[in-house]
């Protein structure tokens, strides 16, 4: 089997969050069978909720469209490592496979800070690859964040 990077949607719904004046972070939800079944990109200040982030929206929108709580064998594109609440629900959904771009040191849950997967309350742990599409994800949170200051 072919690997096949859906990162670049997941770029595109980041870019998109950024000109929404949103923080660039977009997510993409996949198929066992390779096809996109939900994307997003951040919303929390437009849907003044804090739960909106990226992952979040693409796995919910995921969830309605195929009339379930979980999303086994599905993959998950992010643009940054999800923070706790995110990388909990990644469990909870039982995403198979997590693709993410940059690293997230200050608020990440996978990596870095509370590393959700490893702790024994996690269920399910998906598998994790991390720096894909890094240095474009990077570019775009910081050229978001300079504009800000």
């Amino acid at each position: 089997m072919v690997f096949r990077s859906f990162m670049q949607q997941a770029l595109d719904e980041a870019r998109a969050a950024a000109a929404r004046g949103e923080v660039p972070v977009g997510a993409v939800v996949v198929s066992p069978m390779g096809e996109v079944v939900a994307r997003a990109g951040n919303r929390t200040r437009e849907l003044a909720d804090p739960t909106a982030h990226a992952e979040i929206l693409a796995m919910r929108a995921a969830c309605k469209a195929l009339g379930s709580e979980r999303l086994p064998g599905h993959d998950l594109y992010v643009t940054l490592e999800p923070c706790p609440m995110c990388a909990s629900a990644i469990s909870q959904a039982r995403i198979a496979r997590l693709y993410y771009g940059a690293a997230d040191p200050k608020s990440g849950g996978v990596a870095h800070g509370p590393r959700v997967f490893t702790h024994p309350q996690s269920h399910h742990v998906p598998e994790v690859y991390d720096g894909i599409g890094a240095a474009e994800a990077e570019a775009l949170l910081k050229a978001f964040f300079a504009a800000k200051r």
